[in-house]
């Protein structure tokens, strides 16, 4: 990636994708070149946690909501450190943000953390174009960067794909850190940080948990170390197919049988640790207006979502696994993909959306405290 900050206002920007379609538009953000796997999200709020959830490693992300930026930025809303979308593309960005929260433009952010983005282009076309040839991997290019558009699809086409990608190392924490308990401490949670979003341990911090949150390189004796009354697994970027070293981890928790959570990548963590396969989705999830059905209780909750693979489990039995029973618990009703995992004969469930929900929704903020009752059942 090569990148400017100046004049980005002005600069025209071309995205092209790999199958040689391009958008022409406005420099959005920062000014050069960006690759990644193009992907769109449909939410019409949240675009700062977007931004910063780490989960968005090494990809393009296409906002449907026309209008975005009309808020700003500021600095109690981001989900990490840093932005992780390796570029952004937009339709009307905001001239001027209005919020009594807002510190900076949105574009003065992008730019000023090398975000290359595009603004001024149909999304709703390049949406509908991602949703029938499904997700590929694209580039925005701007100022210096423009070039004959032959020669850019060729930059394209040699950018790394999303499957096989192992990424989680390079967005978690390389060092273990604590996340206190809220008022009393009731229990203990090491959590596996495989791009994990800051409001995940907040969540359960406010459930009286104390977070040890731990690289995505811990070991089983590394996880064991902090004396947990649970574990938990993080979402996070990449194809899970290459996640061998936290699905050991994870079998090794469910053979001592102490109570687990997943989320996101997690559930797919658990999907491989049962026996089931994974699958790269045609163009994912990605938003905060996902319907899924909890199936034991037959409650259609509204859900954040941002995942390109998923778990391919059986939805009409129990299936056998070395762990004991395991069935799916969530299902996405628009496209009936798995969303949640639970197993019947020991204290472990996932689910592939995010009830952190930041910046909502907050319909699956129960999943927090079923984890919460697996602990005190395992304590009893």
């Amino acid at each position: 990636m090569t990148i400017s900050t100046r004049g980005a206002a002005k600069a025209p920007a071309v995205l092209v994708l790999e199958d040689g379609r391009a958008f022409r538009g406005r420099a959005y953000g920062a000014v050069g070149e960006t690759f990644g796997e193009a992907v769109f999200s449909t939410g019409m709020t949240g675009y700062q946690e977007t931004l910063t959830d780490p989960s968005y490693h090494r990809q393009v992300v296409v906002m449907t909501a026309p209008h975005v930026g009309n808020t700003g930025v500021n600095d109690e809303d981001p989900e990490s450190k840093q932005i992780w979308v390796a570029g952004y593309v937009v339709r009307d960005p905001a001239r001027v943000p209005s919020n009594w929260r807002s510190q900076r433009s949105l574009d003065e952010e992008l730019a000023s953390q090398g975000v290359v983005g595009i603004s001024g282009i149909d999304t709703r076309a390049l949406t509908r174009h991602l949703r029938e040839r499904g997700a590929m991997r694209v580039g925005i290019f701007s100022g210096n960067a423009l070039a004959d558009e032959g020669m850019l699809l060729a930059k394209v086409r040699q950018a790394p794909e999303m499957n096989g990608a192992d990424l989680s190392a390079e967005v978690a924490t390389k060092e273990t850190y604590v996340v206190p308990a809220i008022g009393t401490k009731k229990f203990t949670v090491a959590a596996i940080d495989l791009g994990i979003k800051g409001m995940t341990p907040h969540r359960m911090a406010e459930r009286g948990i104390e977070v040890h949150v731990l690289p995505a390189t811990a070991t089983l004796e590394e996880v064991y170390a902090v004396r947990p009354d649970g574990v938990f697994f993080s979402n996070g970027p990449g194809d899970p197919s290459t996640a061998d070293h936290p699905v050991s981890v994870m079998q090794g928790v469910l053979e001592r049988r102490t109570p687990l959570f997943g989320i996101c990548f997690g559930n797919q963590i658990l999907g491989r640790a049962l026996g089931f396969g994974t699958y790269k989705l045609k163009y994912g999830h990605r938003g905060i207006n996902q319907p899924v059905q909890d199936r034991s209780t037959g409650k259609v909750e509204v859900t954040a979502h941002n995942h390109g693979f998923a778990v391919d489990a059986p939805l009409d039995k129990v299936s056998d696994t070395a762990y004991g029973r395991a069935e799916v618990s969530h299902v996405c009703l628009n496209d009936q993909v798995v969303e949640g995992l639970q197993l019947l004969d020991r204290p472990a469930f996932s689910v592939q959306y995010h009830p952190e929900a930041a910046a909502g929704p907050h319909d699956a903020a129960y999943l927090f405290d079923r984890f919460v009752s697996l602990m005190e059942g395992q304590r009893a």
